[in-house]
């Protein structure tokens, strides 16, 4: 593959919007690839995924673009697993297994994906970046891909998450909202997530850090674009808005649903997973979300196989639609195109220049 360019920081940005990293298969190597060409940047999701394939998707979008891209991990919990709650919530969903002829695991294994290989391969053979989700790495990890030359972002829901992550020596921070679609980046399983909406949440980041910051969360269009670079963000993320783009890999069943007028919003639910995300309010949260517990990812392993079951039929009364508050404004056709649109846009649009903000 063609080594990739190092990144030269945020400001450095032709375009400061970047595709989230969408965990479950709606990023994909052409998708980080198209956005990068418009001269945003992307994120390839690893979290799910083992370190092997982790590194078959960077050598693939290698092959696709020499501009940076970055690399996104979930943070393994060090919290103890509550074995009895996931069980009780295991007998809970039984009817709902049988309803769909799938078995539901009697246990789940210990799971820390792949965490100390993907640092492992990460380090052996770096990329321009990297962003964490869910936490930390230690400070060996966070010093090893420093010293690989590897710019760092930490996720952070809170002030108090801003602080620990300026002290791991993060680069960058991504401040993500209430209003973002799938999980919330918490750093506890069980933390409720905060509901400051993002432009006091920046302004509260601000407060406890200068590092540059990337606004995420209900972004779709080129008015809340500019909103967040004038409220202090260096660049925007977006993930719900790229969910329909051609290069996405989001099922017909999801795609269709993001603008079903029958779904009416979205709520933040553990009903699928143990943590707290934002999707789509549809029947399987009705009939779950007071049963959840925030268990993860004990309770992601328990329910993939209905998951599964669900979006092979394409049933969205029972899949996790993961969705942000702007996805009735998700956009259709190629993800260059709308990555430049949404910068032509919030130039545009009303107030200060956003181009003079950043």
């Amino acid at each position: 593959m063609r080594v990739p360019a190092r990144f030269g920081g945020l400001g450095g940005l032709a375009v400061p919007v970047v595709a989230a990293p969408m965990a479950g298969g709606p990023s994909t190597p052409e998708l980080v690839a198209a956005v990068t060409a418009a001269g945003g940047l992307g994120f390839l999701a690893a979290g799910y995924r083992s370190a092997a394939a982790m590194t078959e998707e960077i050598h693939r979008l290698g092959e696709l673009t020499g501009r940076p891209f970055g690399v996104n991990l979930f943070v393994p919990s060090d919290a103890p697993s509550g074995t009895a709650p996931v069980a009780a919530y295991r007998e809970r969903l039984r009817p709902e297994a049988e309803r769909h002829g799938v078995l539901l695991p009697a246990a789940v294994a210990p799971d820390r994906d792949d965490w100390d290989a993907k640092i492992a391969a990460l380090t052996a053979d770096p990329v321009p970046l990297v962003s964490y989700t869910f936490g930390l790495p230690s400070p060996d990890e966070a010093r090893a891909l420093r010293a690989a030359g590897t710019y760092q972002i930490g996720t952070v829901t809170s002030a108090a998450e801003a602080r620990l992550a300026a002290a791991a020596g993060m680069d960058a921070l991504c401040v993500q909202g209430p209003e973002a679609g799938g999980h919330r980046g918490t750093f506890r399983v069980a933390a409720a997530p905060g509901r400051t909406p993002l432009p006091e949440l920046l302004a509260e980041v601000r407060a406890v850090s200068g590092l540059p910051l990337i606004a995420a969360g209900g972004i779709a269009d080129g008015p809340a674009v500019a909103a967040a670079l004038r409220a202090g963000a260096a660049a925007v993320q977006l993930g719900t808005a790229y969910l329909c783009a051609d290069e996405a890999g989001t099922s017909a069943a999801h795609r269709a649903a993001l603008t079903d007028p029958g779904f009416t919003g979205t709520v933040v639910t553990r009903a699928f997973t143990g943590r707290a995300a934002r999707g789509l309010r549809n029947a399987f949260i009705d009939r779950y979300e007071p049963y959840a517990p925030a268990v993860y990812p004990e309770v992601h392993h328990l329910t993939r196989p209905l998951r599964a079951a669900a979006a092979e039929r394409g049933d969205t009364a029972a899949m996790h639609l993961w969705a942000g508050t702007g996805h009735r404004l998700a956009r259709t056709g190629p993800a260059a195109e709308t990555t430049r649109e949404l910068w032509r846009a919030a130039q545009s649009a009303p107030g200060p220049s956003a181009s003079t903000d950043r």
